[in-house]
């Protein structure tokens, strides 16, 4: 029933999308954009979140292994739903349409052909990543191996892919610490997600305060590097990157922007300094469920100030629907692969907490 209903909601939202393209196919292609990039850095973030938990073995790593490895297993999926924005890509992004006005570098590079084959071999690199991650299970010494070359290649290939799918929507901008920002978007999101999804399945989550913890330290390292970017861009005063900044604080966007601030850093952080919200199962579920919420905004801040000619009200209405179709067939696709991994790792899982013991927290 419950894949029905998600295939359901699915179809409804295509044919929503459909619609809303023949009205305004460019404010429609945005706004799918936009949740892609939000929903998407649920199985990009859990990878990362996975081969940390490689190498740092503790109580939650095994306890969040099913989860992290099912958010996991749907990356191709992901990158099949990126298809619409290939296809579609001189309609969004400005080098795709007009390499004239740009340099030769950024011209070659940010060509519609390498563009696409680019991202077909981040989705192939990770989805390959990923297999053998779920291979070296639960043989320690393969697991550390493969994770540690592992978040070398991904760290490199995610802030390749911030650069390409957000940093590129303005080519005349460039910030260095661009695909660090993206790096800790996507492991906000995995985090979030792989924390409060076994908070909802039911897993046995010992130490409550460790995942607050966990989750904390996330949205910490996501400040820093926002707050990094800002104080060097305009303390350097180049108008071409301070400009980046003015296009988010005009026509709405610096209410958007302080949404963004209150909900994914003053509000979480101080809600986290309390002992009992970090002992509260229902407090960490709603902050890992607003932490989600905030990948949308922060999506939105990121990318459709820097895509000129958008229909406000069309964009934000097309949203509803692509959020949908991106997520109900992410979430069908998470279920099947949970309930498969849950009925494979088990044993593996009870042979590794019989050789291996960790220490607690």
């Amino acid at each position: 029933m419950s894949a029905r209903i998600n295939l359901s909601m699915a179809a409804l939202a295509a044919i929503l999308l459909s619609a809303g393209a023949a009205v305004d196919g460019r404010s429609t292609l945005a706004a799918y954009l936009v949740a892609w990039v939000a929903l998407s850095a649920i199985p990009i973030g859990s990878l990362g979140v996975l081969m940390v938990s490689y190498l740092v073995r503790r109580d939650w790593t095994e306890t969040l292994h099913p989860v992290l490895m099912a958010a996991t297993a749907t990356m191709p999926l992901a990158g099949v739903l990126f298809i619409p924005v290939l296809v579609f890509l001189g309609s969004l992004y400005p080098a795709a349409s007009d390499t004239v006005s740009l340099p030769t570098f950024k011209a070659i590079y940010l060509a519609p052909w390498f563009f696409a084959a680019r991202t077909v071999f981040y989705f192939v690199a990770w989805t390959i990543l990923g297999w053998r991650l779920r291979v070296a299970w639960p043989d320690r010494a393969r697991m550390v191996r493969v994770a540690s070359v592992g978040l070398i290649v991904y760290a490199l290939l995610v802030s390749l892919a911030g650069v390409d799918w957000l940093e590129s929507l303005q080519p005349d901008f460039h910030s260095s610490i661009y695909g660090l920002l993206y790096l800790s978007f996507v492991l906000t999101a995995g985090v979030a997600f792989a924390i409060g999804a076994g908070l909802q399945l039911g897993r046995r989550l010992v130490g409550i305060s460790g995942y607050s913890g966990l989750l904390l330290s996330t949205i910490l390292l996501w400040g820093y590097l926002h707050a990094m970017q800002y104080i060097v861009i305009w303390s350097a005063n180049i108008p071409g990157e301070v400009v980046w900044y003015l296009k988010r604080s005009v026509d709405g966007w610096q209410y958007v922007l302080v949404v963004l601030a209150v909900g994914q850093f003053i509000f979480p952080f101080f809600a986290l300094l309390n002992i009992r919200v970090r002992r509260s199962r229902r407090w960490l579920s709603g902050l890992c469920a607003l932490t989600l919420a905030m990948r949308l905004v922060e999506a939105a801040v990121l990318m459709m100030p820097a895509m000129s000619r958008l229909a406000a009200v069309p964009a934000v209405l097309a949203l509803i629907p692509a959020l949908t179709l991106v997520g109900a067939l992410l979430l069908l696709a998470f279920e099947i692969t949970n309930a498969w991994h849950d009925r494979l790792l088990n044993p593996a899982r009870r042979g590794l907490r019989a050789a291996a013991p960790r220490s607690a927290g």
